[in-house]
């Protein structure tokens, strides 16, 4: 009768590729890992830009006593576009009321 260990450390052939498959497939997954990271990350920092680019736009007019009706707040708030919060931001400085402050943003009724 002939008895056949497997205990690691044999150096079989068999247990040669399976901790090859091993280490690849850890290596696969710190890889699926670190970009799935970052992605989320991404997203994250975008999001952060955005409610603090409104949150600044909202504090300005806040500061300089611009009237400022819920509705024009919330719009603010829900734009998810920076370009067009960092061109209400740079309005914010000089406009005295909100409708300044979408003017260019509104489209012309016909």
């Amino acid at each position: 009768m002939t008895f056949v260990s497997y205990f690691p450390g044999r150096g079989t052939l068999r247990e040669q590729a399976y901790f090859e498959g091993k280490a690849d497939g850890k290596a696969e997954g710190k890889a699926e890992g670190r970009a799935e990271g970052m992605a989320e990350g991404k997203a994250e920092g975008a999001a952060e830009a955005l409610a603090m680019a409104a949150g600044t736009v909202v504090r300005l007019l806040d500061r300089r006593l611009v009237p400022l009706p819920e509705d024009a707040r919330e719009r603010i708030t829900a734009c998810t576009d920076l370009d067009v919060l960092a061109r209400w931001l740079d309005r914010a400085f000089t406009v005295q009321s909100v409708d300044e402050l979408f003017a260019e943003d509104t489209p012309p009724t016909p």
